[in-house]
């Protein structure tokens, strides 16, 4: 199926690859239905919704820029995304492009969590932990 996007135009997908978050997304309740798009060139994806072309996050694997970065699922959240192996999940965390880019955050208190194998997601919100909704990507290039 074709669907248009905010960054790629109209795309091709595959039904396979579409990935359902059962109850959407924080504020987005009734966007149930994402593809991941590489963003050419880059090490982001955008986290596209299938339904609403304007409707685009970018996202990155969160490990190669915050190394230290951990956090456990609780039961309910495993069962909620149908999680039998570790090596099913795939981790991103969603980012505020800013300009100049060096300025860059990311969402380290709610990364979005995704069954690869079943294409199960969640954006799921730590509680009781130090990260915050805005860690700089480049922190050693902060603008002074």
């Amino acid at each position: 199926m074709n669907i248009d996007t905010k960054y790629h135009g109209t795309v091709a997908v595959k039904e396979e690859d579409i990935i359902r978050f059962p109850h959407g997304l924080p504020g987005f309740a009734d966007e149930k239905r994402f593809v991941l798009l590489p963003l050419a060139d880059t090490p982001f994806v955008i986290l596209q919704s299938v339904k609403t072309p304007a409707l685009g996050f970018i996202l990155i694997e969160p490990f190669s820029y915050f190394p230290a970065y951990e956090f456990e699922l609780d039961e309910a959240m495993v069962e909620q995304l149908d999680i039998e192996s570790e090596r099913d999940v795939a981790v991103y965390v969603i980012l505020t492009v800013a300009d100049p880019f060096d300025n860059t955050t990311a969402n380290l208190q709610a990364p979005v969590v995704i069954n690869a194998r079943k294409r199960i997601g969640k954006q799921v919100i730590l509680t009781n932990t130090a990260y915050k909704t805005k860690h700089r990507l480049f922190p050693e290039k902060a603008a002074t």
